[in-house]
């Protein structure tokens, strides 16, 4: 018994050499990083709840100096957040790959713009560039006005009160990607599947941190046999009739308009008035099928990651703008000064030119996105082998690129915990790395849909600004800040608008 014993820790021993000693784990175990567990490597570090998990990249960042590793076989990474080693990583096409993370959000997002690399990545960027053309954007402007005005209504029928601002924000925003990449306007009968939809995303992104933070669960088999994996397929299912119904909607409105070429959603300044049709980016793909550029999975998989991406991001956002906004009535207060300058006493709708004129709103904006970025994690796979703070790190490694800890940096934004709009004006701005402020990540894979993110939230601000004065429900102090796919609280955030007095 005793040889028994003795012969399997020696297999112990032997394994954990093999998987935990080799030249790679050697290499990378050279940064700072946690300590490691005997064949477990760093796998129990990140076996915590959401809440816990995200308070341990927080705690990372103070303990490193902007770089540290992780290491559990077979899973090697790097956490960095310093724009000189980000700009290496993502300033090129070289690490253009998403890391093997993502492969978990493959059943969903399948292989859209957001996961896919190589050949397909450029050619379905090709194909969706021109529906965030400037003469398009201006023609979304007049849907998220609409929107935006729908929303004040909402907010006008409980004046006074505290209101759960992430439900209210998240029906406006995916109100607008459906009317506006979509050409689909939800009505009445697809409120309750909208609710359903917006449901089975939260569920999707809470099963996603429950996988990534148990390495057992990497395994797609061991996966799909446990109760989180049957819990993905009905929500999967789910998120699959609202969208497949959003693409069989355009596409009838397609045929009934006979809409046949790309000539027919062209970004002439005209377009509204003499072609009395409204372009969507759901038209390119599906016209891009008619030339043989995409097939219908295609299709599907690009509208998953532009409804997912379009309007959760978007609502998280506007989310902590108004946390944040609420609890400075001072910043409030110029905000609605800027306005006046701008409407006078009009109580018009914005016009895109309007818009353009909100420039301390756009600051406002900005410091909301670095103090709260929507997106606080990117990762990459390196498909070379490169130097990161003068470490090696090994070609097939992964790297997490925290955008959250990036934008709370002494060196980088003086007193970063302070919402100062003023950081963003023109020469304030000057002198600072082009890889410090990174909200809609950098690079050739930056979002493509930032401008229209940025018009939306500025819309939506600013009419909400315009009618209401913002009193503090749930303050900063009050957030608990969960790992998920984008940036929420763990419980409802909530905000008083009190109706504005005309003077």
């Amino acid at each position: 018994m005793l040889f028994v014993l003795f012969a399997f820790a020696l297999l112990l021993c032997f394994i954990h050499y093999l998987i935990n000693e080799n030249e790679k784990a050697r290499i990378l175990k050279k940064i700072p990083g946690p300590k490691d567990v005997f064949l477990l490597g760093n796998a129990l570090e990140v076996m915590l709840t959401p809440v816990e998990l995200f308070k341990l990249g927080r705690r990372n960042a103070q303990k490193y100096n902007g770089i540290y590793r992780f290491w559990a076989f077979p899973r090697s990474a790097v956490n960095i957040y310093n724009p000189e080693d980000i700009e290496v990583v993502i300033a090129t096409s070289k690490h253009n790959s998403k890391s093997p993370l993502y492969n978990f959000l493959k059943p969903w997002l399948w292989d859209g713009l957001l996961l896919s690399s190589g050949s397909k990545w450029h050619q379905r960027r090709k194909i969706l560039t021109p529906a965030f053309h400037f003469n398009i954007l201006r023609q979304f402007h007049i849907i998220l006005e609409e929107n935006s005005n729908r929303l004040i209504k909402s907010l006008e029928r409980t004046p006074g009160k505290a209101i759960d601002i992430v439900s209210l924000l998240s029906e406006y925003t995916l109100n607008s990607i459906c009317e506006t990449a979509m050409g689909t306007q939800l009505s009445e009968e697809t409120t309750g599947s909208a609710k359903s939809y917006k449901a089975a995303i939260y569920g999707l992104g809470n099963l996603l941190v429950q996988r990534i933070s148990r390495i057992y669960y990497h395994t797609d088999f061991v996966f799909n046999l446990s109760s989180l994996g049957r819990q993905q397929k009905e929500y999967l299912h789910t998120v699959r009739e609202f969208t497949e119904k959003v693409i069989k909607d355009r596409k009838d409105y397609i045929e009934t308009n006979r809409i046949s070429s790309s000539d027919d959603i062209h970004t002439d300044d005209t377009f509204m008035t003499k072609k009395k049709k409204k372009a969507a980016m759901l038209d390119l793909l599906i016209l891009a099928k008619k030339e043989g550029l995409i097939n219908n999975v295609g299709i599907q998989e690009e509208v998953e990651t532009f409804m997912f991406e379009g309007h959760d991001t978007t609502a998280a956002g506007l989310t902590f703008s108004l946390v944040l906004l609420a609890e400075e009535k001072d910043i409030q207060n110029k905000i609605y000064l800027e306005q006046r300058e701008i409407f006078g006493d009009s109580s018009r709708a914005a016009t895109s030119e309007d818009l353009s004129k909100m420039r301390y709103l756009e600051c406002c904006i900005k410091e909301c996105l670095r103090l709260y970025p929507p997106v606080p994690v990117i990762s990459r796979a390196l498909s070379e082998t490169v130097k990161l703070s003068n470490y090696t790190i090994p070609v097939g490694s992964y790297c997490n690129i925290h955008i959250y800890d990036l934008h709370r940096r002494e060196t980088l934004f003086k007193n970063p915990l302070k919402f100062d709009p003023d950081r963003f004006l023109p020469e304030n701005s000057v002198g600072r790395h082009p890889y410090s402020y990174i909200p809609f990540s950098a690079g050739p894979r930056n979002c493509i849909g930032q401008k229209f993110a940025m018009m939306e939230m500025k819309s939506a601000l600013s009419a909400i600004l315009r009618h209401f004065e913002l009193e503090p429900v749930t303050r900063q102090s009050d957030l608990e800040i969960i790992t998920d796919l984008v940036l929420r609280n763990s419980q409802p955030v909530y905000v008083t608008f009190n109706k504005r007095v005309s003077s």
